[in-house]
């Protein structure tokens, strides 16, 4: 079994965080179909999935000439009522020697058939490289699910800051549990995961709640590197949109499958997410609480009669 995808994962552009309707609206891409919002312990909607039909070049790390034919499954989802992934994912599996109808590729919704042979690990090593012009660009199926749901009527698209867009490059295959989550030279994010049994969309779920959390370290950070934490006197003031719309939505495996989490819990150890995010929350209320301190004693000074001990 093999399963490639791509999360692309962006600030919402909207003002401020939106509630479950609004979430709700933004996301019916599908006529007809319903989008799944669940409460606790954070808010999430889900959008239908969509289909994107492909006929293109395989990656390889071999640079053998490899075509797949089939449909890409894409979704998006709003988390907190701020962040916004867009994902499509597609399982790889050997197909006829030729290329058939389309009606027999869109029956079979997130599947690209390989036309010829080729080894399951050549192409999964070469997912992870550079996709070729004329490849297979999973990562652009995202992006463009991401920018509609951007453009859609209800959010105002007045961002309260700046933030840059990730985006995470996954393989699944079957085998001995394991997962390794690597940051290129570049920023992109690749990770893989080998677990048992079949694929399914729980293990989606633990990419894309990797991509957000991933995303969320790397947003707060630069905004705490930007904000000049002991050298602007402002600092705690451009801090303000970190602690305002981000601090809260840190949650992680919130909604990730149980039988998923060993595989989150390993992660965190050795990357150290929760660590490193956790002493960077702490640096920005320390930095929060001198400014407060610093105001009050500047205040109190300025009081008629008020004199220093």
């Amino acid at each position: 079994m093999l399963v490639l995808g791509e999360v692309r994962t962006a600030l919402l552009q909207n003002s401020g965080q939106i509630d479950g309707d609004a979430c709700a609206s933004v996301l019916a891409l599908t006529a007809g179909e319903p989008v799944r919002l669940s409460w606790r312990p954070i808010a999430y909607a889900v959008s239908p999935d969509r289909l994107a039909g492909v006929d293109c070049g395989l990656p390889s790390a071999s640079r053998a000439r490899v075509r797949g034919v089939g449909t890409v499954l894409a979704r998006g989802t709003i988390t907190g009522g701020r962040v916004v992934q867009g994902s499509a994912h597609a399982r790889v599996e050997r197909g006829a020697d030729r290329r058939l109808p389309w009606s027999h590729y869109m029956a079979r919704p997130g599947v690209v058939e390989v036309l010829g042979k080729v080894k399951a690990a050549d192409v999964a090593e070469g997912f992870g490289g550079d996709p070729a012009p004329d490849g297979l660009d999973l990562g652009s199926i995202g992006a463009r699910l991401v920018d509609l749901i951007q453009a859609s009527r209800h959010l105002d698209r007045r961002a309260s800051f700046k933030a840059a867009r990730t985006l995470v490059r996954w393989v699944a295959e079957t085998g001995e549990p394991a997962i390794r989550f690597t940051v290129r030279e570049d920023g992109l994010r690749t990770l893989r995961v080998v677990h048992a049994g079949p694929f399914t969309p729980a293990v989606l779920s633990l990419c894309e709640d990797l991509a957000l959390h991933d995303w969320l370290l790397t947003t707060v950070l630069r905004m705490a590197e930007k904000a000049g934490i002991g050298v602007r006197a402002d600092a705690a003031a451009r801090l303000a949109p970190a602690i305002d719309h981000l601090l809260h939505l840190w949650m992680p495996a919130a909604h990730v499958d149980p039988s998923l989490l060993p595989f989150w819990e390993s992660l965190d150890r050795r990357s150290g997410f929760t660590r490193q995010w956790l002493t960077l929350v702490d640096r920005i209320r320390d930095q929060v609480a001198v400014n407060t301190l610093a105001l009050l004693h500047a205040t109190a000074a300025r009081k008629p009669g008020s004199r220093d001990i």
